[in-house]
């Protein structure tokens, strides 16, 4: 793991104009670093190595979130707890201090009224409530709404991943603010603002953050490709500004 003391030798990363910034962000929110269960971390030893990262980032815990689809991506509480704990086992003997939990990012796909009405869902915040969702990428889910509503009625705090990744709402803002008084919570990419994802994105996560729209920040991290990038995000104005609002990342 020498690749982590020589990226993150410095406490503390300074802005460009010379001005010292200090991550106030300690929970790490939307990750996929259970192994083995979707398109993220693909061994316990992957797993580890970014947990550690996270660590020496400063985050105090790591609250990470497996895909779950109907189609692909079956995970439940049942495959992903058991792995959660292994990880948590390494962990300490190890010796890396920082909590790990495990929610989802569910899918809103033509199955996911029926994990609502069976319940049982992955879920995490202080009262086990909120619940991060996506879209996809080309057009709005039609049985979006009805989603939304069953969840919120459910007792359940819907959180949106990554809004402005959905060029659907990103070139109509009204829809955003749509979402928001709907109670929708949002959860910002930290990669966005680097243009990591396009331009289009990285401008979409202005508007949102210009505006004070987002409610979490949160990595996406996949893979170490994914880690090598954060100081950049953390050290970039967008993150500095989102940071100014009560973000609810360290209440997790």
């Amino acid at each position: 793991m020498g690749f982590f003391n020589n990226i993150f030798k410095k406490k503390g990363v300074e802005e460009n104009d010379g001005t010292p910034f200090i991550n106030p962000i300690e929970v790490e929110f939307h990750s996929h670093l259970i192994f083995g269960v979707d398109d993220g971390c693909e061994t316990i030893e992957q797993s580890i190595e970014l947990l550690n990262g996270f660590a020496k980032l400063g985050m105090r815990k790591v609250i990470t979130t497996p895909h779950v689809m109907s189609d692909f991506y079956k995970n439940s509480k049942e495959n992903v707890y058991p792995k959660r704990d292994l990880i948590r086992q390494r962990l300490v003997e190890e010796d890396i201090n920082i909590e790990f939990e495990a929610a989802a990012e569910y899918m809103i796909d033509d199955g996911f009224e029926k994990k609502i009405a069976a319940g049982n869902l992955l879920t995490f915040g202080p009262e086990g409530k909120h619940i991060l969702f996506e879209l996809p990428f080309m057009t709005e889910p039609p049985n979006l709404n009805n989603c939304l509503f069953e969840l919120q009625i459910a007792g359940y705090k819907p959180v949106l991943a990554h809004p402005e990744r959905y060029l659907y709402y990103a070139n109509d803002h009204e829809k955003y603010i749509a979402l928001k008084e709907r109670g929708i919570l949002f959860q910002l990419n930290m990669l966005s603002g680097l243009g990591y994802y396009s331009k289009p994105v990285a401008d979409a996560a202005q508007f949102l953050v210009k505006n004070k729209l987002i409610d979490l920040v949160g990595s996406d991290t996949h893979h170490i490709r994914h880690m090598q990038l954060l100081p950049g995000a953390i050290d970039h104005k967008i993150y500095r500004e989102v940071c100014e609002a009560e973000l609810l990342n360290n209440y997790l």
